[in-house]
Parts: structure tokens; C-alpha cells; sequence
């Protein structure tokens, strides 16, 4: 597994040591065994914190969706009607912060996506 932190990417294997870390806006990489398909989920993540322990990693994230559950057009609709609720809000409306972050996070989606 790839962590992504403020700092960067942080690689976690079994037996790691047990930590707690911050986690970054970005792209988190879950390599599966052979027995599972061996494949790699990728799964776009907005802060939060991940607590690793030498048998297993548990993420808490503000906002995370897997990189192939993305939809440009539902995305891109979604942050227009956010910037549309944040500019109709005065300068000093403490709403502005969740209209600031929900564009942020759909920035987020729609850069990966693109990448794609």
C-alpha cells in the first residue's frame, strides 16, 4: 500500500511498525495479493488519517473515491452549482468554507480523472 500524506507518499508493507499519520489530498495505492487478483485500487483521497498497524491499515478520510467510480460530467455539475452556491454567499458567511472545500475535493476527482 502507497500512502499519501502532506509530506508525500509513504510506503506500508506487512509488518510495518504501528504509526498514525496525516493523510494528504491525492491518489492511494492498494496492491493486492496474488490471491485476491494481484491487482492495484486506486482511490483518490481528501485528508483525514490512516493508523497502521503491522497486520492491517485503517483510513479515515474526509472525502475518498475509487478512481474508476468517477464521473466527469456528475463531478463537473456538482462543482459548478458548489461555486454557484459560494458566490451567491456574502464575503463573511462561514458557509463559504464547506462551498471552498466541496470545489476543492471535485477539482480533486476531475484532475485524476483527466490524467485517465
Amino acid at each position: 500500500m502507497v500512502l499519501v500524506t502532506p509530506t508525500g507518499e509513504l510506503g506500508v508493507w506487512p509488518g510495518h511498525s504501528p504509526m498514525i499519520c496525516a493523510l494528504g489530498n491525492g491518489m492511494v495505492r492498494l496492491h493486492r495479493l496474488p490471491e485476491n487478483g494481484g491487482d492495484t485500487v486506486e482511490v483518490i483521497v481528501s485528508g483525514g488519517y490512516a493508523e497502521i498497524t503491522p497486520d492491517q491499515v485503517i483510513i479515515l478520510a474526509d472525502h475518498a473515491r475509487r478512481s474508476d467510480d468517477i464521473e466527469q460530467d456528475v463531478v463537473t455539475d456538482t462543482r459548478n452549482k458548489a461555486e454557484a452556491a459560494l458566490n451567491a454567499l456574502p464575503a463573511d458567511d462561514n458557509r463559504r468554507a464547506y462551498y471552498a472545500n466541496k470545489i476543492a475535493w471535485c477539482d480533486l476527482l476531475l484532475q485524476h480523472a483527466m490524467q485517465d
